[in-house]
C-alpha cells in the first residue's frame, strides 16, 4: 500500500506541473492549445447530485469556471438527489448537442441507456468522482484516492484513543455513505481495514453490533437519516454505556449524528463527545472542529478535482490522451475506467489553519 501511495504522490507531482502548462494555454509541443481547439466554443454538460451539500455547489461553480477559461461554453445542472431526474436531465443537454459530459452520479447504476445515447452521439463522459458502474461508455475518471479517505479516517481513531499504545476497550459505532455511490465501498473498506485488527481484538467494541456494510450505510448521505439511526444505537445499546469513537464517513452525516449524541447529553458533564471524523471539510464542520465538538474531518482540495476534470475532457475533445496515475483499480463491471487519483488530507483543529486557511481554501473570517 505504502509503494502504492508513493507512486500516485508522484505521479500528482508531474501531473501538476502538466495541468499547469495546460492553464496557460500551452499543449506539449509548446504551441497555443487554442489553435487546434476546434471543440472550443461548444457546450459542455455538467451534471451534480445537489444543491443541498455546499461541497456539489462548488464542484459545479470549479467545473464551470474552469471549463469556461478554456474556452467552453457551459450547462450546469443539478439532480436534487433524485436519479431519474438525473436521466433526464443528461438527455436533455445530449438533445442539445453538448460536446461532453462531467458527471457526478446520484445513482451509479441508473445511467446505462442515458449513456448509451451520449455514445451514440459522439459524446465523451467523465465520471466524476462517483464512479459510473455497469456501462462501457465511460471515458475517464477523476476523483480522489477513496480507500485512503476511510484509512485516515480510522487511523485518526486508532491515535486519538490510543489503541497502538495498548489502551482500550473502547465502544465505536460505524457510519457509512449511501448505497449506490460506489465510492462508499471504497470509504469502508479502506477504515475496515485499519480498524479490523483492533475489532478482532475486542480493543473496540460495537456495541450495536451493526458491523457489515449493508447495516450501517446512509441513503443519500443524508444526515437527517444519520441523526435517526444513531438515536435507535443509543436507545436500545447504550442505556448504561458511552460511545468513545464514531466512523463518520461525510461531514454532513456528522452532524446529524452530533445531533443526536447531543439531545442524549453528550458533550457536558460526565459524558464527553466520542472522537467523531468525517469527509470534505464543510464549513460548518470545520467549525464544529474549532468549537470541539465534530474532532476530524478529510480534505480533499475539489478545486483541483475540477480542473483535472475539465482538462480530461478538454484533452479527449483535442484527441489527446488525459493524463491518469490508475489504470488497474476502478473496475466498473464491464470495464476498468482510467483515472486520476488526487490525494486527500487529515484535518483537525490542530491543522486546520495552515491546511485550509494558509491554503486559500477558507478565510479566518469564514471561520468564525
Amino acid at each position: 500500500m505504502r509503494t502504492r501511495r508513493a507512486a500516485l504522490a508522484a505521479m500528482a507531482t508531474a501531473a501538476s506541473l502538466a495541468l499547469t502548462l495546460t492553464a496557460c494555454g500551452r499543449n506539449s509541443s509548446g504551441g497555443s492549445k487554442e489553435d487546434k481547439g476546434s471543440a472550443k466554443g461548444g457546450t459542455i454538460g455538467i451534471a451534480m447530485p445537489t444543491k443541498s451539500s455546499e461541497r456539489w455547489i462548488a464542484d459545479g461553480k470549479n467545473v464551470v469556471k474552469d471549463l469556461e477559461a478554456k474556452g467552453y461554453k457551459t450547462k450546469l445542472v443539478y439532480g436534487e438527489d433524485d436519479p431519474d431526474t438525473q436521466v433526464s436531465q443528461i438527455e436533455n443537454l445530449i438533445t442539445q448537442g453538448v460536446k461532453g459530459l462531467i458527471i457526478a452520479a446520484i445513482d451509479n447504476k441508473s445511467l446505462n441507456n442515458v449513456l448509451q445515447q451520449a455514445a451514440d452521439a459522439g459524446i465523451p463522459v467523465i465520471s466524476y468522482d462517483r464512479l459510473i458502474l455497469g456501462t462501457k461508455n465511460v471515458d475517464y475518471y477523476a476523483s480522489f484516492d477513496n480507500e485512503k479517505v476511510g484509512e485516515l479516517q480510522a487511523g485518526y481513531i486508532v491515535d486519538k484513543l490510543g489503541l497502538k499504545n495498548g489502551k482500550g476497550p473502547f465502544s465505536i459505532e460505524l457510519f457509512a455513505g449511501s448505497n449506490d455511490d460506489n465510492n462508499t465501498k471504497y470509504f469502508f473498506n479502506g477504515a475496515m481495514s485499519v480498524l479490523k485488527p483492533y475489532l478482532d481484538s475486542k480493543k473496540l467494541v460495537v456495541k450495536s453490533g451493526q458491523t457489515a456494510l449493508n447495516q450501517v450505510t446512509t441513503l443519500r448521505w443524508d444526515g437527517a437519516t444519520a441523526q435517526k439511526r444513531m438515536d435507535d444505537i443509543l436507545t436500545s445499546a447504550y442505556k448504561s454505556a458511552k460511545i468513545d469513537a464514531v466512523l463518520s464517513p461525510y461531514d454532513g452525516i456528522s452532524i446529524g449524528i452530533l445531533s443526536s449524541l447531543r439531545s442524549d447529553g453528550y458533550g457536558s458533564g460526565s459524558k464527553p463527545l466520542p472522537v467523531i471524523t468525517g469527509q470534505d471539510a464543510e464549513l460548518a464542520s470545520v467549525k464544529s472542529i474549532i468549537a470541539g465538538q465534530q474532532t476530524q474531518t478529510v480534505y480533499k482540495d475539489i478545486r483541483k478535482l475540477a480542473e483535472v476534470a475539465a482538462t480530461m475532457v478538454d484533452d479527449v475533445l483535442n484527441k489527446k490522451t488525459p493524463q491518469v496515475n490508475d489504470t488497474k483499480t476502478y473496475d466498473n463491471g464491464t470495464k476498468v475506467v482510467p483515472a486520476y487519483l488526487l490525494q486527500p488530507v487529515s484535518v483537525d483543529k490542530s491543522n486546520y489553519e495552515d491546511v485550509l486557511v494558509k491554503g486559500g481554501y477558507y478565510t479566518d473570517a469564514q471561520l468564525k
